[in-house]
């Protein structure tokens, strides 16, 4: 028998860089440049995309700072942090598991 929430969650965090991106900011916020240089091999319009999905999904919120310069911040909400302990146990269990392969 199929676990909906299983399928619905992993269908949304295992799009690529959507997990890997929560995880990054469950460290705090953090601007656009800033992410890309924490993933490396993200393109920025895949990040754009992927931040801007978070954002509609109400698990990331992006504050524009008054400038000069003007910058855009993007920090967990509640429900995003919610799902840290999640991608902890996940990532713990990948350490433990899975044969060691480089960071993407």
């Amino acid at each position: 028998m199929c676990d909906r929430g299983l399928t619905r969650a992993f269908a949304f965090l295992g799009k690529r860089w959507n997990g890997v991106l929560l995880g990054t900011l469950g460290l705090g916020p953090a601007g656009f440049a800033e992410l890309a240089r924490a993933l490396p091999g993200i393109s920025e319009s895949v990040l754009s995309d992927r931040l801007g999905e978070l954002v509609r999904v109400g698990l990331v919120s992006r504050t524009v700072r008054e400038g000069p310069p003007v910058g855009v911040s993007y920090e967990l909400t509640e429900r995003g942090a919610a799902v840290l302990p999640a991608l902890d146990a996940v990532a713990r269990w990948a350490h433990e598991n899975l044969p060691a392969e480089g960071c993407r």
